[in-house]
């Protein structure tokens, strides 16, 4: 079993602010862009983004009803509901999320902004890339990259005061136990 790893404050700043500065070479008229993160993780981020660059057009992705685990978990864990800031219809859309993993997240996102209408134009944005991939999904704008094992989750906390930011890389199933030995 690996053992826990904790990445600082310094490092997650540094990773975001990475992503602000690929965003912004890329896309010259920010104003452009809308901003999605995908509940739960994505919309902290997706807020620091869209405050760090200047992008007013900020909303959120439920993508609850779209998971294709939602026989395992019969309650939706997202809990924020879709928020869409204009007409997704031909819009340069860029989808926000805390960990990219085997993809299925973003198949689901995916399937959540086309039911709402047809973008011009969609990309993604994560603060990590933990590689593991099982649908065909890559990042086009990644904070940082990190080899966790099979056996390992990668947890991205964003709080409110960022010098708590941290992401972990904690054995597979310790964010459960963790989360119901503090109720």
């Amino acid at each position: 079993m690996a053992l826990p790893k904790t990445i600082g404050s310094r490092e997650v700043h540094a990773a975001i602010e990475r992503l602000a500065a690929a965003i912004e070479a890329r896309h010259p008229d920010l104003r452009e862009l809308l901003v999605l993160g995908i509940a739960n993780g994505g919309i902290p981020l997706a807020r620091r983004l869209a405050a760090r660059l200047g992008i007013r057009r900020v909303g959120d992705l439920d993508i609850s009803f779209h998971r294709d685990d939602i026989g395992k978990h019969p309650v939706p864990k997202e809990f924020a509901a879709t928020l869409l800031p204009g007409d997704v219809n031909g819009a340069a859309v860029l989808l926000v999320d805390d960990v990219l993993d085997s993809g299925r997240t973003i198949k689901a996102a995916l399937d959540e902004l086309f039911d709402h209408g047809r973008p011009g134009m969609v990309e993604l944005a994560v603060l990590v890339d933990r590689g593991q991939r099982r649908l065909p999904v890559a990042a086009d704008f990644a904070g940082t990259r990190l080899d966790a094992g099979l056996d390992e989750d990668v947890v991205v906390t964003l709080r409110d005061d960022p010098k708590r930011d941290r992401i972990e890389i904690l054995p597979r199933g310790a964010r459960k136990a963790r989360a119901l030995a503090s109720r």
